[in-house]
């Protein structure tokens, strides 16, 4: 982790491959937006409904993030899932599977907000594509409540960097030799994600995922609040060069990280 991502108007257009988006699919939609309100104050308005109920959170009016419901049938994983930006949806998703990945949902349109599709690496991390029209992702950054970063978590570096490299173009930031297997994904020299390979430290429920950040203002009291909510702590709060930082996993189990960044 590095920085968190620009603020951007509605109307602004990301470079390929930056994250623009954050999506959570929940069985109980209902739920899941009283436990986001009460923990990061988000309000929520009606979205595209192409894969079902489908929400946008807002803060202080501005859009951060969706939820949608699964399908009762759908035994899917309840977890978060980062959009990156294309200028193709059609043509991203088609070098998704030249270089070995999935893809799951899509392309398809999302009312008049753009294009989307739904997709895996090869080592079965899920994301998203995104391609806006006069919505283009997130509007608000850098205050409490608003996606910080986002890291892919996986078995090994070398093969899984070269996917994303060949579909979105991201520069690749080599890590230090003598330092942890990760490596910094830029776009415009500007870093954007982390892949960490992690080997067998992977939760054995969880498999290669992407973790999203969401900033908070207290760390610790966040946690609590998680807690009382009927979430639960997945890694504590700790310290490290980026700020104060804890995992936890929302009612239904998605898995998020929260920071809290010194100042």
């Amino acid at each position: 982790m590095t920085e968190a991502p620009e603020s951007a108007g509605p109307r602004a257009r990301r470079a390929p491959g930056t994250p623009c988006w954050v999506s959570l699919m929940a069985h109980r939609l209902a739920d899941t937006e009283r436990f986001y309100g009460e923990l990061f104050g988000w309000e929520f308005r009606p979205g595209p409904q192409q894969l079902g109920p489908y929400v946008r959170a807002l803060l202080d009016g501005e859009e951060v993030a969706g939820i949608g419901q699964l399908p009762p049938d759908h035994r899917l994983p309840v977890a978060w899932t980062p959009y990156l930006a294309s200028d193709d949806v059609d043509a991203t998703a088609h070098q998704v599977r030249l270089c070995g990945g999935t893809v799951a949902v899509g392309p398809l349109d999302a009312a008049e907000a753009g294009r989307m599709a739904i997709a895996s690496d090869p080592a079965g991390a899920v994301f998203g594509i995104w391609q806006g029209s006069a919505h283009f992702g997130a509007s608000i950054g850098g205050v409490p409540g608003t996606p910080a970063w986002n890291e892919l978590l996986t078995f090994e570096t070398a093969s899984v960097a070269k996917f994303y490299e060949a579909v979105f173009g991201y520069e690749e930031e080599p890590a230090l030799a003598a330092g942890p297997d990760h490596v910094t994904l830029r776009v415009a020299d500007r870093p954007v994600a982390v892949v960490h390979g992690v080997g067998r430290g992977l939760r054995r429920d969880g498999g290669p995922h992407w973790l999203t950040y969401f900033e908070v203002a207290d760390a610790d009291a966040t946690v609590r609040q998680v807690a009382a909510l009927g979430g639960r702590v997945v890694d504590g709060v700790h310290d490290d060069e980026h700020g104060r930082i804890a995992t936890v996993a929302d009612p239904e189990g998605a898995v998020f990280s929260v920071i809290q960044n010194p100042h």
